[in-house]
């Protein structure tokens, strides 16, 4: 019989634990954080599972090597226009967003 650690925690606690409750300042700037994180790294992904360089991307899209690889590596944000252009353009896809309540 598997006998549990207690000393694990989920992400959810860790993150309460270490910067509140969803709706504090720390915790949705750290919320934030993650989303720009995953669009990077979803971009990332698609674009090197394309085959794809960040400068070829850069070239279909019209923007810099540079920029892309900014967005990637969440230094910089993209603004929705910009990350229609990368879908659209870029990956030949379409840029679904939702809202949940």
């Amino acid at each position: 019989m598997k006998t549990k650690n207690k000393n694990l925690i989920t992400l959810e606690e860790f993150k309460e634990k270490n910067y509140g409750k969803s709706g504090t300042k720390e915790r949705d700037e750290l919320d934030a954080g993650y989303e720009n994180f995953k669009i990077g790294a979803l971009i990332h992904d698609t674009r090197i599972e394309m085959g794809m360089t960040q400068e070829q991307l850069a070239e279909k899209v019209g923007t810099t090597k540079s920029y892309i690889s900014k967005i990637e590596n969440n230094v910089k944000e993209a603004r929705i226009s910009t990350l229609q252009k990368i879908i659209e353009l870029g990956f030949g896809g379409q840029l679904e967003l939702s809202i949940r309540l």
